[in-house]
């Protein structure tokens, strides 16, 4: 059987927010009733290994695509796009119906740059543009001026929980990559700043990157011995170290909607974050999640210590997590909205 439904993306090897979604949008009812085929362009490896990859991705997508109606791409920053580039023109030229999913964390800096006229020729050509916020949809807007063809769908809370049980420690949970634009540093500077008053607490960093400077930074502000790096970390380990946490912590100064808050609400763990990409179009102070402004040392220490003292703020704000992951963010609700789009597309 031929698939109706070509899902161009990373490949399923590969760490990373669109690789996540994908995962989940193939659980979904959505995937076997429409024959979804993942057609995997890229991969984490060096850079003669990626280009066979790709010359091997194209020729699959190639061979499956005069038969599907659909071509779903999904997309991010320019290097993301260019990529994606010849397959969304092939599609075009065949005139199959196009999507793109776009998930770039900086989608302003990002369409406004020297790469705005490869963003203007995809999202303009497309049948349909999926952005991760009302904000993302706005600036798409305001930019390119595509009306009702922009659509907001969230990704979805696609944390992968055992029955297993682990014992609560006094553990604040990081979990991504470790760089500049996430804000490792200002968590390790902010915690440096409360920790003699809650020394049985420690930081808990999951994710690999930039993990020998936030040693150091850990060491210069005298809290080595409080800070764990554990890596990257999947399936149980992963499970273990979210059901251990009692609170979550993400400062980034640009995300589009972060898989790592998903799995955290997901976890029923409390979340301090910062009011970026899709958050706002959620984020209630106090009733759902604590907030602070990218880079506010002083504010992120104050609403850790507040979360750590104020045990009925603690509990509002766990049971606040499971009402999103069970509600606005549920994968059953997601992937029923791409449902819906794939079957109108199909009619047109």
């Amino acid at each position: 059987m031929f698939p109706k439904v070509l899902v161009v993306a990373t490949s399923r090897k590969t760490c990373g927010g669109i690789t996540s979604v994908v995962k989940a949008h193939e659980m979904g009812r959505q995937w076997n009733l429409y024959g979804c085929k993942w057609v995997e362009t890229s991969i984490d490896t060096n850079n003669v290994m990626k280009i066979l990859y790709f010359m091997k991705s194209l020729i699959q997508y190639c061979f499956y695509l005069p038969r599907c109606q659909i071509v779903h791409i999904h997309l991010s920053e320019p290097v993301s796009a260019l990529r994606k580039m010849p397959y969304f023109t092939i599609a075009k030229i065949l005139q199959k119906r196009t999507i793109i999913h776009f998930h770039s964390f900086s989608p302003e800096t990002t369409i406004s740059g020297k790469h705005s006229k490869i963003y203007k020729y995809l999202f303009s050509n497309a049948d349909c543009v999926i952005v991760l916020s009302e904000l993302w949809k706005k600036y798409v807007n305001d930019k390119f001026g595509l009306g009702n063809k922009v659509q907001v769908i969230y990704n979805p809370c696609i944390a992968n929980i055992s029955t297993k049980e682990y014992p609560k420690k006094k553990q604040i949970l990081y979990a991504g990559t470790l760089n500049q634009r996430k804000g490792y540093a200002d968590l390790l500077k902010a915690f440096s700043l409360i920790a003699g008053t809650f020394q049985d607490w420690k930081i808990v960093f999951a994710g690999n990157g930039e993990i020998n400077e936030a040693m150091n930074i850990a060491k210069q502000q005298n809290i080595s011995q409080q800070v764990l790096f554990a890596g990257w970390v999947t399936g149980d380990e992963k499970d273990k170290i979210f059901k251990e946490s009692t609170i979550f912590c993400l400062p980034s100064y640009a995300e589009g909607f972060p898989m790592a808050v998903l799995d955290a609400w997901a976890y029923g763990l409390p979340v301090i974050t910062t009011p970026v990409g899709g958050i706002p179009d959620v984020a209630i102070e106090d009733q759902n999640m604590l907030l602070f402004n990218p880079g506010d040392i002083n504010k992120l220490a104050n609403q850790i210590s507040r979360l750590i003292t104020d045990g009925e703020l603690l509990k509002t704000l766990i049971a606040a997590s499971k009402y999103l992951a069970n509600t606005k963010f549920n994968i059953t609700t997601i992937n029923s909205e791409i449902e819906y789009i794939y079957k109108k597309l199909c009619n047109q």
